[in-house]
């Protein structure tokens, strides 16, 4: 048995209750696998408290990845692809994961090549605020390239 007033050593359950009734205080087995095994007598109450702090601590310190998604068609023309352009650099200065697709319509599925070019030319411009983590991938009608930032949350 261990403790903060107790002296260490072995003691007989009964014994060892008695000692944490008398403290006020909970008998809670640490190691069952040792032998013989290991208590602690402590406040179990505010010891499950402590261990929710620590959690909820752990979960809010931990960076939360945000996709936003940017879409364009076969023929987007250069004002459009610079203002798209222009949203994504500062989606990826915010450090945001960005999802970069080209939708073909009806017919403008035979345009493959034509939104494969824009997604290659629109990651050779965002080169130095990101990486493409994805290349272009072509699933249903819908060409796919996912690009996630080179320092995460600088601004």
């Amino acid at each position: 048995m261990v403790g903060d007033d107790i002296k260490q050593g072995i003691y007989p359950v009964k014994e060892a209750q008695a000692l944490a009734d008398k403290q006020g205080l909970d008998l809670v087995e640490i190691a069952a696998t040792a032998n013989p095994p290991v208590c602690k007598v402590m406040d179990y109450k505010k010891f499950l408290f402590d261990q929710k702090k620590k959690q909820k601590e752990i979960k809010a310190n931990t960076l939360k990845m945000v996709t936003k998604e940017i879409r364009m068609g076969p023929n987007t023309d250069d004002h459009d692809f610079n203002f798209k352009l222009r949203h994504a650099i500062k989606f990826l200065q915010e450090g945001a994961k960005l999802k970069v697709y080209v939708i073909f319509k009806g017919r403008s599925i035979i345009y493959k090549e034509k939104g494969e070019l824009i997604l290659f030319r629109f990651a050779q411009e965002i080169e130095e605020y990101g990486k493409v983590e994805q290349l272009p991938k072509l699933e249903g009608k819908r060409m796919i390239m996912v690009v996630t930032p080179k320092n995460p949350g600088k601004k």
